[in-house]
């Protein structure tokens, strides 16, 4: 997104649209068609009066409210991201999408996927499904239990440091380098030192 603003290769708006869609997991709709009206800056969040799933909050992290906070309002037009047409949002992100994957090597991604790259983070920070689903605005629990899968990221991870901590203290490692094991986001590289 960087080198296409840099290029300006791509709209403000369509670069904005797509830093939303990236930093909210919304729907290429809900983002399109966002009304100034609609955005509540003081209780950090989208209030969406119809989405997919009937009106929605979507909660805004502090990223996502600085792009919105950046974008210029065209006056006589109440959508945040304006189109050509005066008084209209941007129709499509179909080319800018494309111009965008070409530069960054990303053939094949859909713009869709942003909103699955969105919950993918989620679920691999360890954050509880139902909490994902509730920013997704999920109604029904199974919806978001497709991601269920990343959940067990964390878990390997844990386990991983688990094993090279004892591996280390097994080996005979200094015990001053098996508490730095326990202690460092990088366990590998002690025990590989330590061996």
């Amino acid at each position: 997104l960087a080198e296409a603003e840099r290029r300006q290769s791509v709209s403000p708006p369509a670069i904005a649209a797509i830093r939303l869609l990236t930093l909210t997991g919304c729907r290429v709709s809900e983002i399109l068609n966002l009304r100034w009206q609609d955005v509540d800056f003081e209780g950090h969040c989208l209030r969406l009066p119809d989405s997919k799933t009937g009106a929605k909050t979507v909660y805004l992290n502090g990223p996502a409210l600085q792009v919105l906070s950046a974008i210029e309002r065209r006056e006589g037009n109440p959508y945040v991201l304006p189109g050509k047409v005066a008084g209209r949002p941007i129709e499509s992100l179909k080319n800018p999408w494309g111009r965008i994957r070409m530069q960054a090597g990303l053939e094949g991604v859909r713009i869709h996927d942003l909103r699955h790259s969105y919950a993918s983070f989620g679920v691999g920070l360890g954050l509880p499904l139902q909490q994902v689903g509730k920013l997704l605005g999920h109604t029904q629990i199974a919806t978001t239990e497709r991601y269920a899968h990343l959940a067990d990221d964390p878990i390997r991870k844990a386990n991983e440091r688990i094993g090279d901590h004892i591996a280390a203290i097994m080996s005979g490692a200094p015990k001053a380098e098996v508490v730095a094991i326990g202690n460092r986001g990088r366990p590998r590289d002690t025990v590989r030192k330590a061996r």
